[in-house]
């Protein structure tokens, strides 16, 4: 298998390839959970557990619903909320019915909707209340025709989800006026389709089952065309790289996975969402991880297995004063993704929590994940770790050619999680991908001989200095090493002697630290043309819902 050198990297257990047509579609996949684990709980949210059945009495209602409203096989429904039992049940509701789920984030402004929901042809809509005035400025421009609306306390039982519903709406003053005429109530609309009836439809592993839109902070924002053999092959990858650990979890508890990240990115739709209903899983969500406080005070009340996180999520709570209020005892794996976990972070968890920070890497184009570090390490490797099952990479150069091993390129990817294209995007999609069918996906990454890949960095993001290139991530690898230093971002910016150099922005861990300091550091640990040139002390910095750093913003800020 010398294609494939990783697989001799492969824990115990881990097969070189999965059967992405294990399922017919992802309408299999939920038949067989929603039917298979009907009394465990599906989802629990602000101390109210939801049952598999319970799910799947709800969605297949909705599904009928909107049959009701006239959609047919293929037409696209936008999803609009932060994690709530409501979310995978309207996901769960659009594939059934054989529709296509678009993903959106709920801090989109009215004009992100609204190219968003036109670039897709969304007919319908289902958001939760707090997001209503944005819809409302942008819905005469989109051909956005059914409104359901959605409230935080909707599943909290009558008297709890009114009380929590009156708090969110004139207490906390989080939603809005607005005027929606014709918008139904998500209750009314499961209410109304429990009265219809349900028609399956034939759905097909090459259906589209998603658009995921990606490159909104680096350009025009672009669906991604998700079929179901791609999110079922990338389920079933995650669930074999888990499986040396998962498999460790007592028959007495059921495995549990925290949902911190917000279930319009990818990376909790597959891993958390999809994952868990596979596995007869329960899902902690989280409505909003930005409240440490809070996401510590849910999980303190569950016994857990599995976290998915990114970087900035895991160094937030691991220096939180609460930490220790949370039981991590039966954490058997966390994995991190959507942003490089910095080695500091990754061995300040290891320390508190006793399970190491598994990295992995993925995009929107890939259902989301490519690689992982074996779950079964305890050492931080630095790299993104192997291929997983049935993956296949290389590293390019500029001209497509595979580049020496030990060189850097552009990471290309091979696989059954692939994207089928950008939506409605020919010229964009042949752009990336190759004659020979790999992706590629514009990081530059590295290669040793076990198959281990590190990113480099991103193409955009690499910095210029002299004609030198500095990679963001190695910058701010060393500076995130310096006690007092809580998070850092490294960027370029505009130098009439070099063209660029390299600006520096740090979030103080101690108050006592200064630009001295940092700067002794630097010199101490990086080359002269990486040294940061300016150096700037910020309270936080800006980051998209998912928590990746908005390195944009810190570019266009002098």
């Amino acid at each position: 298998m010398t294609d494939r050198p990783w697989l001799d990297s492969y824990p115990q257990g881990v097969p070189a390839d999965i059967d992405p047509a294990h399922y017919a579609s992802l309408v299999a996949l939920l038949d067989e959970g929603f039917e298979k684990y009907a009394s465990r709980v599906a989802y629990s949210f602000m101390g109210k557990d939801v049952t598999y059945a319970q799910a799947n009495r709800q969605s297949q209602a909705l599904a009928a619903y909107f049959q009701g409203l006239g959609l047919v096989k293929g037409d696209r429904v936008a999803l609009m909320m932060p994690n709530m039992p409501q979310y995978p049940v309207c996901v769960a509701a659009v594939l059934r019915a054989g529709l296509v789920v678009v993903n959106v984030n709920p801090l989109y402004t009215p004009r992100e909707l609204e190219h968003q929901l036109k670039d897709s042809g969304a007919k319908a809509i289902v958001l939760i209340e707090n997001f209503a005035t944005t819809l409302q400025q942008c819905l005469a421009h989109t051909p956005v025709k059914h409104i359901v609306l959605c409230a935080m306390g909707d599943e909290l039982g009558l008297l709890k989800g009114a009380l929590v519903n009156y708090v969110v709406r004139h207490v906390k003053k989080m939603v809005p006026e607005y005027q929606l005429p014709g918008a139904v109530r998500f209750r009314d609309a499961v209410s109304q389709g429990g009265r219809l009836s349900f028609t399956r439809p034939e759905i097909r592993a090459d259906d589209v089952a998603l658009l995921q839109y990606t490159g909104g902070t680096t350009g025009i924002s672009k669906g991604a065309v998700l079929l179901h053999r791609n999110v079922i092959a990338n389920v079933l990858q995650s669930e074999a790289w888990n499986s040396p650990v998962m498999s460790q979890v007592p028959a007495h508890q059921q495995a549990t996975a925290v949902c911190a990240l917000p279930l319009y990115h990818i990376f909790a739709f597959t891993v958390g969402m999809m994952l868990t209903l596979r596995i007869g899983g329960k899902l902690i969500l989280i409505p909003n991880p930005r409240d440490l406080a809070a996401v510590l005070k849910e999980l303190s009340r569950h016994v857990f297995h599995s976290f998915p996180a990114v970087n900035t999520l895991f160094n937030g709570l691991a220096n939180h004063p609460d930490f220790n209020t949370v039981d991590w005892s039966n954490l058997k794996v966390s994995v991190g993704g959507g942003m490089a976990v910095q080695g500091a972070v990754a061995k300040l968890w290891l320390d508190k929590t006793g399970c190491p920070i598994c990295e992995g890497y993925g995009l929107s184009e890939t259902s989301p994940t490519v690689s992982c570090n074996p779950v079964t390490s305890k050492a931080y490797t630095g790299t993104i770790g192997v291929p997983l099952p049935s993956t296949y990479l290389k590293l390019l150069d500029d001209d497509g050619f595979e580049v020496p091993l030990g060189q850097p390129g552009e990471i290309a990817i091979k696989g059954p999680q692939v994207m089928a294209g950008y939506w409605q995007r020919p010229d964009e999609t042949a752009k990336v991908m190759t004659p020979d069918g790999y992706f590629k996906t514009g990081d530059i990454g590295v290669v040793d001989e076990k198959g281990f890949y590190k990113i480099v960095d991103r193409k955009k993001d690499m910095i210029l200095v002299s004609g030198f290139n500095v990679y963001p991530n190695e910058v701010e690898e060393v500076v995130a090493d310096l006690d007092g230093v809580l998070e850092c971002a490294a960027v370029g910016v505009p130098d009439e002697k070099t063209g660029e150099a390299v600006k520096l922005v740090i979030v103080k861990k101690n108050p006592d630290l200064t630009e001295a300091q940092v700067r002794d550091f630097c010199r101490a640990n990086l080359t002269g043309y990486k040294q940061p040139r300016l150096i700037e002390f910020r309270t936080d910095l800006p980051k998209t819902p998912v928590g990746k750093i908005l390195r944009r913003e810190l570019r266009d800020k002098k």
